[in-house]
């Protein structure tokens, strides 16, 4: 018996390091990156484009999975039911801390099955209105909105998106009355505004910027908290009516329970490629203004914007598309 103990103590020290080592080799086989959308739009972009550098920093593939459908809610629920050892990661946007309030039966828990790993970057928001709407700022736009209420309708990307929910606060704080008219996606929505239909539009400032070059759009104010420096000639809604602003996010999560040392490398990755001029400059082009958080940054981030959303819903009677 005390030959075999002397065998196998110094087998001890080599067990308990195992997981050490374990997390130092990550990433020894490729990762899969899951986004809530279909291929082809904005978030599908920069995601790609974020995937393409985390595989160049790496040494490893980083496949994209796209799991469109539910309001994220698809893609998120694999990344919250995937193994947690780093290989599973997901990207989150802005209806990551709406839904747990807009959906009562999410099939995991936000804060407890899902870890923040980096808030990538944000977009901004803005209210545009079509060119013959005799408006020219979000003053005289909600002073015609008091002279008739209920008669001005907006077109958002959908109920219970970042895009109706703000609108939705700026009523309430501006003290008017204006129909929401939701859309499946914001390309059908901006038709119908260049169309005449609806006479106001919430879009992200990116998908916007070539109508509004073109005319087709008429800018009214961006939901930013302040001017931008990459939009600094357009207003923002709190320079008129203190107090209400919304940035659409982009960040990155993980299963609850992958290693710390995992998280801390992704994310400290994840900053570095923001603040890099090259990678930085891409995300800018796509509308992001890159961000390259901490876990405990965007963690806060998340609860944060849980909290502000939720009366928000609960008073706008938002429901789920």
């Amino acid at each position: 018996m005390k030959n075999r103990m002397r065998l196998a103590l110094p087998l001890l020290p080599l067990a308990m390091t195992s997981p050490v080592h374990a997390q130092d080799d990550w990433p020894s086989r490729p990762v899969r990156l899951v986004i809530p959308f279909p291929p082809g739009g904005s978030t599908d972009a920069q995601g790609r484009l974020l995937a393409q550098k985390l595989s160049e920093v790496w040494g490893q593939p980083v496949v994209v999975d796209n799991r469109p459908g539910a309001g994220a809610v698809l893609a998120t629920n694999v990344v919250a039911k995937a193994p947690p050892d780093g290989y599973t990661l997901g990207i989150a946007v802005s209806s990551h801390a709406i839904n747990p309030t807009l959906r009562s039966n999410l099939p995991y828990d936000t804060l407890k099955d899902l870890q923040p790993v980096s808030e990538v970057g944000v977009q901004h928001i803005i209210l545009d209105a079509n060119p013959s709407l005799p408006a020219g700022n979000l003053a005289e736009l909600l002073e015609l909105a008091r002279r008739q209420p209920g008669r001005l309708s907006y077109a958002s990307p959908g109920s219970g998106t970042a895009h109706h929910l703000v609108m939705e606060l700026l009523k309430v704080k501006a003290g008017v009355n204006i129909v929401h008219v939701p859309y499946r996606g914001g390309a059908p929505a901006q038709q119908d505004v260049m169309g005449g239909q609806v006479p106001l539009l919430m879009d992200t400032y990116y998908a916007s910027a070539g109508l509004i070059k073109a005319g087709k759009l008429k800018p009214i104010a961006l939901f930013s908290p302040s001017r931008p420096a990459s939009v600094p000639d357009i207003p923002v809604v709190a320079e008129t009516v203190p107090g209400v602003s919304a940035q659409s996010s982009v960040g990155v999560i993980a299963p609850a329970g992958t290693p710390a040392a995992i998280v801390q490398k992704i994310s400290a990755d994840i900053a570095r490629a923001a603040h890099t001029p090259e990678f930085a400059h891409k995300l800018l082009e796509m509308g992001l203004d890159p961000v390259g958080s901490s876990p405990q940054e965007y963690d806060q981030r998340i609860r944060a914007d849980i909290l502000k959303w939720a009366p928000v819903i609960q008073a706008s009677g938002a429901k789920a598309d």
